[in-house]
């Protein structure tokens, strides 16, 4: 951790560096160099050079690269350096004798840092090394500010993310990470788009918010001079579509959600969710094991991965038990029938705070997630809910008080959560009321009355099913990734003091 010293020192530092490298910017524009142009041909890319190095080599063929400098090392009339672009890194080799006297001259104001574009053919250095050697030169942009020599070995995880463009530039872990993430989106769609699903885009600002249960972020509309809401799910536009006939659905969509900040939890994160007419929950527990074990198929040599030292395997059947069996398997205690007074000594015995507690249902799900939800690490579907916990779901067709609604879990937690759709535009109505009155008594995260989707549902919305996964947890899994802000770009942070 820095302590208010250290970063003076450290701001003070890279200032001084900031002046010798203005110093060099301003000799590179003397000699007449644009150290910012507008454009430069890039023949290869690194990873071309090498896998076809024999038929370029043999040839002689004149290749150009362009990358950012990571390595130079200078031995009087020669430098060796190291280039890095997207797809790799390779070495480089200036001589003065071939490049010019002026052009090594102002060659010695480029710093690790910098970007280049290079120019020359390859060859094999005495230690075996591939390397490009420089007949000419461009310099693409002049960096006024260094990088940082140990990154690796910095602990502070905050200034990772909040200057995630340079944690991205030296840390090639944090690349493979995102690379892993949009690979897993691409076979997700891929997944959906070969089983006939439509992707589709729906609203980010709302009139009004639903779909979960969350606190929304609030916004004003100057020119209808409205309040809308930051959409903290795309469930009920989705639905909207399947009443509309488009029968199979899905986005990809962020979602907006005003609570805490934790391992897994960041108030913009990504959702995968999905729609599909004439099927039930059973058909989406059978969907998602099929889609998550292909993609760990496709990014993992064997459909298994290791996550917080747990290895999981996504090629064998997963476990499916429902949601009071799996209370009373962990705790030992029959809940179906359980009075607030015995719940509330259950929950204080996992140090859950009991003013969250307004009621039997938010008691069971807060139980749930404290004493059950670790313990699921091998790909596991909870199902068959509470009704209470469930405002969106159909009630279950044979047990009274349950409705037809599954989780799976990964890892310890939940990545997602899916229903046989509530369809019964009274009935909905009714949920819709229920939640209405817990809002009353202050229940922030309870649903909104929506008038215009139950207009929607009284024109009739075939019988569906409906899924939500959750993209970064599942990419935490993926990539085995402590938390959420490792595998989003930009996470939510304090603002920077001054």
């Amino acid at each position: 951790m820095h302590t208010e010293g250290s970063d003076e020192l450290r701001v003070e530092g890279i200032e001084k560096i900031k002046a010798v490298r203005i110093e060099k910017l301003e000799g590179l524009r003397s000699a007449g160099i644009n150290p910012y142009p507008y454009r430069f041909e890039v023949s290869h890319k690194i990873d071309e050079l090498i896998t076809t190095e024999a038929a370029l080599t043999e040839a002689k063929t004149m290749l150009s690269i362009a990358g950012r400098i990571m390595a130079l090392r200078g031995h009087g009339a020669t430098t060796f350096g190291h280039l890095e672009d997207r797809t790799g890194r390779l070495q480089f080799y200036v001589r003065r004798d071939a490049v010019g006297d002026a052009a090594y001259r102002h060659f010695k104001l480029i710093e690790v840092g910098d970007i280049i574009g290079i120019r020359g053919t390859l060859f094999r250095t005495k230690t075996n090394e591939l390397t490009l050697r420089v007949d000419d030169y461009s310099v693409l942009t002049k960096a006024l500010r260094p990088l940082p020599e140990k990154w690796h070995g910095l602990q502070d995880k905050e200034l990772r993310y909040r200057q995630r463009y340079v944690d991205l530039i030296v840390n090639p872990s944090a690349r493979d990470v995102f690379y892993t993430r949009f690979r897993l989106m691409d076979l997700m769609r891929q997944f959906l788009l070969d089983r006939g699903y439509l992707e589709v885009e729906t609203p980010i600002l709302q009139p009004i918010y639903g779909g979960a249960s969350a606190r929304p972020f609030v916004t004003h509309h100057n020119a209808l001079d409205i309040d809308l809401y930051l959409r903290i799910a795309d469930e009920l536009y989705l639905k909207r579509l399947l009443v509309g006939g488009l029968e199979k659905v899905f986005e990809f969509c962020k979602d907006f959600r005003n609570e805490g900040i934790d391992r897994a939890h960041n108030p913009e994160f990504t959702m995968m969710e999905c729609y599909s007419a004439y099927e039930d929950y059973t058909d989406y527990m059978d969907m998602v094991e099929e889609m998550l074990r292909t993609i760990a198929g496709e990014l993992t040599e064997n459909g298994k991965v290791t996550f917080r030292g747990d290895e999981i395997d996504f090629n064998t059947p997963w476990t499916r038990i429902r949601f009071f069996d799996a209370l009373e398997q962990v705790i030992g205690l029959d809940f179906r029938q359980m009075g607030m007074e015995e719940m509330l000594d259950v929950a204080s015995r996992y140090q859950i705070d009991l003013d969250k507690i307004t009621s039997p249902a938010k008691g069971l799900d807060l139980i749930f997630s404290e004493a059950v939800e670790p313990t699921l690490v091998q790909p596991t579907f909870v199902y068959d809910y509470p009704k209470a916990l469930s405002p969106l779901a159909k009630d279950h067709r044979s047990e009274p008080g349950l409705v037809e609604r599954f989780e799976p879990f990964i890892g310890g937690f939940e990545v997602g959560n899916a229903f046989s759709e509530l369809n019964d535009p009274q009935e909905q109505r009714a949920r819709f009321e229920e939640q209405a009155a817990m809002r009353s008594l202050g229940d922030e995260e309870a649903h909104m009355i929506d008038e215009d989707y139950l207009r929607a549902l009284e024109y009739g919305m075939p019988p569906s099913a409906g899924l939500g996964l959750g993209v970064d947890r599942l990419v935490m899994i993926f990539t085995d990734s402590n938390s959420i802000r490792d595998v989003l770009f930009f996470p939510q942070m304090r603002p920077e003091s001054r």
